[in-house]
């Protein structure tokens, strides 16, 4: 039995602290749950599941929170999945698994995030002293391999030979892209918002002036922290009825957690083999770009096309909202592509990659 996404909607991306502030996950999510059922045709009590990506809401199944805020019948339990960036476009595979085994015919799935919002944590002291606060969850059991994100990209540029000059000019043409771009069709209004908040006409002389985070590695190209919703409506053939797009292939593969900007391209190889085509027979790539260098060493390592990679600009011209990201590269690929294959790839903290092919017709 064969998946398809029939609908696929999301919030704008709004930075850390900007117009969705007061918005809690379920308050990002439940009117785009909303909105893709009413562009599936579907009511709420055709939805057997829903799946919810989710990484800095500190547990309490947002999963759940979503299905009731959205008004969905009480029997649809709702899950929450945490594999952090990557979480998004697995709820979609994973979606697609519950509907290709039978097990659900209508499955509603994505991903939402709050950093603005995000818990303060902090772990206690066995010996008493006063709890230790952190900012970023352990990836890995090893402190010695698991870099600070920016570090790795850095890391990686040096190992690469990727340049600053060339990072920035690859944050420059997305926001060039997104500028350009009208995403009316695919944005849930909410809090006054309708496009997404950070693009800007970003120059090279702007880009030069920003603050270094780590090497090569600055705040105008690597994502900004942000707030958003996106979530799909995936179908069992006979719901479908030939709309929307085949989810083809998918694979989500772990690599080495000190470089988790190059666990894309294997997930990537792995995906593409499993749909029986190459990198050349795609029509459009949506690559999430955490940082312009991991973007441009999956591209490169890939062996994707640049020009049919995020046409319409990409994560640094929009922002980071975790669990969201990757399902908004599905919704991306939903309203654009309109014959032949589609691929959306993220890479994730850990040393995680996911890819996910799509197919129209």
């Amino acid at each position: 039995m064969s998946a398809r996404i029939i609908a696929a909607r999301r919030t704008a991306v709004a930075p850390r602290g900007g117009a969705f502030r007061h918005l809690r996950i379920e308050d990002l999510a439940a009117p785009v749950v909303q909105a893709v059922l009413a562009d599936a045709g579907l009511t709420p009590g055709e939805v057997d599941e829903l799946v919810c990506s989710n990484a800095l809401g500190a547990g309490g199944n947002p999963g759940r929170r979503v299905v009731l805020a959205a008004g969905l019948p009480e029997r649809v339990a709702g899950l929450t999945l945490d594999r952090q960036c990557a979480g998004g476009l697995d709820a979609i595979a994973l979606a697609a698994a519950l509907v290709a085994s039978g097990q659900a015919r209508v499955v509603v799935a994505g991903g939402a995030e709050s950093h603005s919002l995000r818990p303060l944590r902090a772990m206690p002291d066995p010996e008493g002293g006063p709890p230790v606060a952190y900012e970023q969850a352990p990836f890995t059991p090893w402190p010695d391999r698991d870099p600070e994100m920016a570090q790795a990209a850095a890391a990686l540029a040096v190992s690469l030979g990727i340049t600053r000059a060339e990072a920035d000019a690859y944050a420059v043409e997305s926001h060039r892209r997104a500028l350009g771009a009208d995403f009316r069709a695919e944005i849930v209004p909410l809090a006054g918002l309708q496009r997404d908040a950070f693009t800007r006409a970003l120059t090279p002389a702007l880009a030069a002036r920003a603050k270094v985070l780590a090497g090569p590695v600055t705040a105008a190209n690597a994502a900004v922290a942000a707030d958003a919703a996106a979530f799909v409506v995936v179908a069992a053939e006979e719901t479908a009825r030939g709309r929307g797009l085949r989810i083809a292939a998918s694979a989500t593969l772990g690599a080495d957690p000190e470089q988790p900007g190059l666990a894309p391209i294997p997930a990537i190889a792995a995906a593409l083999a499993q749909a029986g085509i190459g990198p050349a027979d795609l029509r459009q790539t949506e690559v999430m770009e955490a940082y312009a260098v991991q973007a441009l060493a999956c591209i490169r390592g890939a062996g994707l096309e640049p020009g049919i990679v995020n046409p319409k600009g990409g994560g640094l011209a929009r922002g980071h909202p975790i669990g969201a990201s990757g399902a908004i590269l599905a919704v991306r690929l939903f309203h654009d592509l309109s014959a032949g294959h589609g691929l959306a790839a993220i890479a994730s903290a850990g040393g995680i990659g996911a890819a996910m092919v799509l197919a129209a017709g």
